[in-house]
């Protein structure tokens, strides 16, 4: 088996293909997590602290 041969045969390989997928698309999903947090963290943190607020003025202890 000569050079060229080889390099041909390297290059027609698939065998790492699936596993570039799953990467791809862990990373996709990662950050897509990532807008979503990005998005809405303001305004979930907003509602806690209105949460916050209400049950001190109504009495309910914190633990």
């Amino acid at each position: 088996m000569n050079w060229t041969s080889k390099i041909k045969a390297f290059l027609d390989d698939e065998s790492g293909a699936v596993t570039v997928d799953w990467v791809v698309l862990t990373a996709a999903l990662i950050g897509l997590a990532l807008a979503i947090m990005a998005t809405i963290g303001g305004s979930a943190q907003d509602v806690a602290d209105e949460i916050a607020t209400t049950m001190t003025e109504r009495g309910i202890p914190e633990y």
